[in-house]
């Protein structure tokens, strides 16, 4: 896995102060996508154990309250592989820490037997992650007044919620 880039104090990308990776890889393509060239599965830099214990580290703040992962795309079936065994790290080294992700694809595509994103790792992965932030970015459907997502087809997902209740839950932010 490869990424375009770490922010280590973001702020537009889920509540609180958080540490935001953006990963590299995306066939989804949205148009006027706020960064194209993370479209490229090579763009930016490997994912390496020292990339992993640079954003622990940086997370190991108490002023940091999560990580978010967007792109790219975390859920192109060859991000995910890759992308689980971070996550768990994350969790297991600092449980109270929330994780965020951003996807285009929707829970349901990631949940449905046969899509094109679905893999063993999914499930585990929306295991871990806390928040789940789906669809695609729709240029017409772009506001600015929203919190955390760019278009209103988006949806901000409480997975731990939406597994308690078996339907989805979307978080009132």
């Amino acid at each position: 896995m490869y990424y375009g880039k770490i922010k280590n104090c973001d702020i537009a990308n889920g509540p609180g102060v958080r540490v935001t990776l953006f990963v590299s890889g995306c066939t989804n393509h949205c148009p006027n996508c706020f960064q194209p060239e993370t479209w490229d599965f090579e763009f930016g830099s490997e994912f390496t154990d020292e990339t992993l214990e640079e954003i622990i580290g940086l997370m190991d703040k108490s002023y940091i309250k999560g990580l978010t992962v967007l792109g790219g795309e975390p859920m192109e079936p060859r991000n995910q592989v890759e992308l689980l065994p971070v996550l768990e790290k994350v969790k297991n080294r600092l449980p109270d820490k929330n994780i965020w992700i951003y996807s285009g694809f929707t829970y349901e595509q990631l949940k449905e037997e046969g899509t094109y994103c679905r893999t063993e790792v999914t499930d585990r992965i929306l295991e871990i992650a806390d928040v789940l932030v789906d669809g695609r970015y729709v240029d017409a459907l772009k506001d600015l007044r929203l919190k955390f997502r760019g278009s209103s087809n988006q949806r901000i997902i409480d997975l731990k919620g939406s597994r308690e209740a078996d339907r989805i839950q979307l978080l009132d932010l």
